[in-house]
């Protein structure tokens, strides 16, 4: 992983784990992936871009980073898919028992399963705001159900899952979406309200899972599966800001940077686009306000399809 001990560089004073807001994940898993290859390499490109931006943040006047950023150790776990889900479940739940902020970036998006899995354990009513070109509803791909082609099937069963931008998909993956809660990318091009609609449709607790190929390849060219007609930044920054002020997001994850060692600008857009939405998050805070993630201990999610592995 990146050399660097501090996420983007911050002074220690910020970095460490007892008094930082927000836990950063980096997850470098490749593993199932069929197309372009080199999602394992997105953190340490996604860190090294984090560490060349500016950390005042214009539009909000806020410097996000003095909240408190603790980098984790990188979950390298790859003996198999089901391993890496495991893996990525139990570090992101025992980070949400400690009433941090929980964020990860992958990897492909199969990491996802095992963040989307922790947080719905933890949090009661989750929507899952799927942001993506591809449904991702496969149940299961090349012979297992951890593929980054079946990314948020689970969390079809098991939450509120709400999917934004998609324009790629299989037929049989119809048979698992829920249309009512799906904006395909040709719609929302013609819907000035779409964010309004999206919105609308989710329950107060949600966490974002964020592929970058919802992008338009246009900005976002580094990813394994690019697909023409993606969000642009613009209105992908007011659709999240939107999000992060009407709705508890209580962590996000951000999957799929490819990066092309000849063309950095992928890489920035990432860094940019992970702190935009730490700036969101903690808009209204002061730095001494205490964070308070509104995990309940004594929830118990009532679902046969969830499993609990609370040995720690």
């Amino acid at each position: 992983m990146s050399t660097s001990k501090n996420y983007a560089g911050i002074p220690d004073k910020f970095a460490q784990l007892e008094t930082a807001k927000v836990i950063l994940i980096p997850v470098p898993y490749d593993g199932t992936s069929t197309w372009g290859k080199g999602a394992d390499k997105g953190p340490d490109a996604f860190l090294e871009a984090s560490e060349n931006m500016e950390l005042y943040d214009i539009e909000t006047g806020t410097e996000v980073y003095e909240q408190g950023v603790y980098l984790a150790d990188a979950i390298t776990e790859d003996s198999s898919p089901e391993a890496m889900v495991k893996a990525v479940h139990k570090v992101t739940k025992d980070y949400i028992k400690r009433n941090k902020f929980v964020t990860l970036f992958g990897g492909e998006h199969s990491i996802s399963i095992g963040s989307i899995r922790a947080f719905s354990e933890c949090f009661d009513n989750l929507t899952v705001l799927h942001i993506d070109a591809h449904a991702d509803l496969r149940e299961s791909y090349d012979g297992t159900k951890f593929n980054h082609a079946c990314a948020v099937h689970e969390a079809s069963q098991t939450t509120n899952l709400v999917q934004v931008g998609i324009r790629s998909m299989d037929a049989i993956e119809k048979t698992f979406m829920d249309e009512e809660k799906t904006f395909f990318a040709h719609d929302m091009v013609a819907d000035e309200y779409w964010m309004d609609k999206v919105i609308d449709a989710m329950t107060d607790n949600v966490f974002i899972t964020f592929d970058l190929d919802a992008l338009d390849p246009s900005i976002m060219p580094s990813t394994g599966t690019p697909e023409p007609g993606g969000l642009l930044w613009y209105e992908s920054l007011e659709f999240l800001k939107q999000v992060f002020e009407e709705k508890n997001v209580v962590g996000f994850d951000i999957v799929e940077l490819c990066p092309n060692p000849s063309d950095k600008s992928s890489d920035f857009l990432a860094a940019k686009l992970y702190y935009k939405m730490l700036s969101y998050k903690f808009m209204g805070q002061q730095v001494e306000d205490n964070y308070d993630n509104t995990y309940d201990v004594d929830y118990k999610p009532n679902n046969s399809l969830k499993f609990n592995d609370d040995e720690e």
